[in-house]
Order: structure tokens, then sequence, then C-alpha cells
């Protein structure tokens, strides 16, 4: 006998509420130039941080640095979806629902 499909329902509903609950604690960080500029994302894709290293700031090369700030945080979202995706994964492993997978 199978267990009663509301029943199956509630709980991926409780397990996804709690994986949301955990993504937004989660951070995952991103890093570019050797790590000289570093940036902090939550499992929801919100930056909460952002650290350059003083040696990173050049007034006569600002491009340089716009390029090294971006591609820092590109690679935390990156991270963070991948987060994101793994931890639901979990919870809907071999269902087909629509935006979910």
């Amino acid at each position: 006998m199978g267990m009663n499909p509301q029943k199956m329902l509630m709980q991926m509903q409780q397990q996804m509420a709690r994986v949301q609950e955990e993504l937004e604690t989660a951070t995952v960080d991103g890093s570019a130039g050797g790590g000289v500029v570093k940036a902090t994302v939550t499992g929801k894709q919100v930056l909460v941080g952002l650290a350059i290293d003083p040696a990173a700031v050049d007034p006569e090369d600002v491009e340089m640095l716009q390029d090294l700030v971006m591609a820092a945080v590109n690679e935390a979202l990156r991270a963070s979806q991948e987060l994101a995706e793994q931890k639901m994964g979990a919870v809907t492993a071999g269902l087909r629902l629509p935006g979910l997978g």
C-alpha cells in the first residue's frame, strides 16, 4: 500500500519550506583576480558581502576593478544557484513538476 498522495504533498511542501529557510541563511563565495575581489551571496541570490583588497584599486584602471567585481559576483551567484538546485533537487527527486525541474 502506498502513502496517501495528500500526505506526500504536505510532507514535500514542508521540506520545501525548510529548504527555502536554509537557502536564506546559507552563503556561498565567489572571487576574482586571485582573490583580490570576493563576493558573498545567499542561497536566495542576494549579495550580502563584497571585499576588495586595496591593492586592486588603481584609479588609472577602474575598468579592471569593475570587471573583477562583476566576475566575483557572477561566480558567487552561479554557486548560489547550484546550491539551490541541489537542495531543491533533494526534495523533488523523481518528480516532474512544472517550474521545479
